[in-house]
């Protein structure tokens, strides 16, 4: 497989995730999941930057997505391709990368909580690897991917979350660039 069909192949798998991660900057807020309780240490178990209404909508969204990729492949590609995994494949895979993209933010919200780092603050990897990586851990069972595409999406994540997070940060809709 070329690097550029790799790359594409690695993109269109992961698109729910990036999506679900995405959209809770958007259409969030509201009730923190952690319903603004401490952890034993006295910080917030994950704080108010992770709630109930952007952990819908992200995961809601993850399922669009899919929904959308399916129908791209049957109207503009090759339906025997292999991206195409079925309207069910792809809601159960939008649903699974969503969930697990939301999972691994809220797992790094808690380790940066743990870490004493308030809502905002940086904390470089963490905040680019977590929701891909237990995105790809929640898929994985269902829809196995080979090794080097999994390794494509750990380089290339962290470079589309960061320039996402500026586009983000430049159009007014997240408060820090990172």
């Amino acid at each position: 497989m070329d690097l550029l069909l790799l790359l594409f192949s690695a993109i269109w798998y992961i698109l729910p995730a990036y999506v679900a991660n995405a959209v809770p900057c958007i259409l969030g807020g509201g009730r923190p999941v952690d319903l603004g309780k401490n952890f034993f240490d006295g910080n917030r178990i994950i704080g108010n930057g992770v709630t109930y209404r952007g952990t819908f909508f992200g995961i809601l969204f993850g399922i669009i997505t899919g929904i959308l990729q399916h129908f791209i492949v049957i109207l503009y590609m090759d339906p025997q391709s292999v991206f195409n995994y079925g309207l069910t494949g792809y809601i159960i895979l939008g649903f699974l990368l969503g969930t697990g993209a939301l999972f691994g933010d809220m797992l790094g919200s808690f380790i940066k909580r743990r870490l004493k780092l308030n809502q905002g603050q940086s904390a470089p990897l963490l905040d680019q690897m977590t929701f891909i990586v237990f995105a790809l851990i929640f898929a994985y069972p269902l829809y196995q991917q080979p090794v080097n595409l999994m390794v494509i999406l750990l380089v290339i994540s962290p470079i589309i979350h960061f320039s996402s997070n500026i586009i983000a940060y430049k159009l007014h809709l997240k408060k820090v660039w990172w």
